[in-house]
């Protein structure tokens, strides 16, 4: 009996590179260099507020901090009168005030900087006017609002508007200033119209610039409306903030730090990912 043997192809052993190892090998490594850095530095902040509490024992130290913000945030949404209300609706009440004022601002500035940016002669004349107006404190404008309000609800909304305004008109003139002349150039000899000069040129070409404005403007916006709402009164973070100084309830006021640091950090990193998810590459 003959037996035949074939002989079978072995096939070469498959040589895996860095690149096409299994994420799940690469992302631990990955997330320690991401991680270590920054936790790094809250450690060595935390550290360094332990050794300020023990010069300074008035001061309270992180871990008082802690326990009070557990208790604080434990029933946020309490309502024991327009006086005595949690840290939740204080915050929501905040930013009804940021999104009024910012939304008002950029309403206005928005299309105020487009024509500024497309006419050079409108831009001459506001450009005094806008250069005298920019840099006065927002605070100074609180109390021509409640002259002419008669309420410090809508003041403080005037003083988070006039104060956001700026960065809108500036950076959106700015970046319609910057669009190349020869695009326009093009778009007269087509005869394009006004609005779709605007929708398929200026707008796409000077969106960066917007929305650094818009990224700015609201950063101004969170940061005055607490200095306001400490001079206005109502529910908000500022008069929180002063009614727990009132109260010599420092750990409070250190958490409201903590939340408006927190909070103002989500609304530039909300801006950050608008601006990647609409960014124009030329």
């Amino acid at each position: 009996m003959t037996t035949t043997v074939t002989n079978a192809t072995v096939a070469p052993p498959i040589k895996v590179s860095k690149r096409q190892m299994p994420a799940i090998m690469v992302k631990p490594a990955a997330m320690v260099r991401w991680a270590f850095p920054p936790a790094l530095g809250i450690a060595l902040f935390i550290f360094a507020w332990a050794v300020l509490h023990h010069f300074r024992p008035e001061l309270p130290g992180p871990a008082s901090t802690w326990t009070s913000a557990i208790e604080l945030f434990a029933d946020p949404f309490y309502n024991n009168g327009p006086n005595d209300q949690g840290i939740g609706w204080n915050i929501l009440n905040s930013l009804g005030r940021v999104g009024l004022g910012f939304g008002m601002a950029a309403l206005i500035g928005i299309p105020l900087g487009f024509i500024l940016g497309r006419v050079q002669f409108i831009n001459q004349m506001f450009a005094p006017i806008i250069s005298l107006l920019r840099p006065v404190s927002p605070l100074a404008w609180l109390p021509i609002g409640l002259l002419v309000f008669k309420a410090a609800e809508p003041a403080s909304i005037w003083v988070i508007f006039i104060s956001s305004i700026w960065p809108i008109i500036l950076n959106t003139a700015a970046g319609v200033s910057q669009v190349p002349q020869d695009y326009l150039n093009v778009a007269r000899v087509l005869r394009l119209s006004e609005w779709k000069v605007f929708t398929t040129i200026l707008f796409p070409s000077s969106l960066p610039y917007l929305l650094t404005g818009i990224r700015l403007s609201i950063g101004v916006a969170w940061l005055v409306i607490v200095a306001a709402e400490m001079l206005t009164g109502g529910v908000g973070l500022g008069f929180w903030v002063w009614d727990e100084w009132n109260n010599l309830n420092v750990e409070h006021i250190l958490i409201a730090i903590f939340v408006v640091g927190i909070v103002g950090l989500l609304l530039e990193q909300a801006l950050l990912l608008l601006a990647k998810r609409f960014s124009y590459e030329g």
